[in-house]
């Protein structure tokens, strides 16, 4: 057995493919497997990790899509660069690669969030039609703050069809279970909740008036107010060990 094969332990779990394509992403991010490195014969590998080569290859077709290797057929696989190649579906792995969420990741989250979404309600207030607006009132005038996380996701999917963009529903819808396991940090508080409530109406408003750039400062103070709010939690509750999932 080489030594490149020996960097790879057992599996054990019953769905096989999956924690082979965890334990191959650890590996190749934290640099055990290097880029342009041609990894093992499919055989070595299968028996290292004690499962058959139909399961391999499986996981292997998964860590190609993920811009993880390449494989080359009659050639092998080699390791790619993750940073030129990678994709949303590898950041999603990497976020729940552990059970704790690591706050490097947390904050380009937020960041790339911070980003997008004030630009997705300003496109939203000049499509939106009457049929969105009273689905969006619907939802930004429900009574009571129980189940606000739901709520919010659900505003903001509902900016996102209404901005006519294809990509921005995509990305949301992305990231929503993220928000679900961690929004806990957030909306555990009455106060942030209350925040929030404000903020649907608010949006609402604007982007009944068509007021594009209005609708895009509410939704970078509220998102700028959610970022802080978030880590002094964070900070308060975990300092740097990681936040739990939910």
């Amino acid at each position: 057995m080489t030594v490149a094969a020996k960097k790879l332990d057992p599996v054990t779990r019953s769905r096989l493919h999956e924690e082979i394509v965890s334990q191959m992403i650890g590996r190749i991010v934290e640099g055990r497997f290097r880029p342009g490195e041609r990894l093992p014969a499919e055989r070595e590998i299968a028996a290292n990790l004690q499962v058959n080569r139909a399961t391999l290859r499986e996981a292997l077709k998964k860590l190609e899509v993920m811009g993880l290797v390449e494989i080359r057929h009659g050639d092998g696989i080699y390791v790619k660069n993750y940073l030129d190649s990678g994709n949303l579906e590898l950041f999603k792995a990497i976020v729940y690669l552990d059970d704790v969420f690591d706050p490097a990741i947390l904050a380009d989250t937020l960041s790339i969030r911070r980003i997008l979404v004030p630009a997705m309600a300003a496109r939203a207030a000049e499509n939106r039609t009457v049929e969105q607006l009273e689905e969006l009132k619907s939802i930004a005038f429900a009574e009571g703050d129980e189940n606000m996380l739901e709520r919010d996701l659900d505003v903001h999917h509902l900016i996102a069809r209404a901005s006519g963009n294809l990509l921005y529903i995509f990305i949301l819808n992305f990231f929503n279970q993220l928000f679900r396991d961690h929004g806990y940090l957030y909306f555990s508080d009455p106060e942030n909740r209350q925040r929030s409530s404000r903020f649907h109406r608010d949006i609402h408003a604007a982007i009944a008036a068509r007021q594009a750039e209005k609708s895009r400062e509410i939704m970078a103070e509220v998102l700028a107010y959610t970022e802080e709010r978030i880590f002094a939690y964070y900070k308060k509750n975990y300092g740097a060990r990681g936040a739990k999932r939910r």
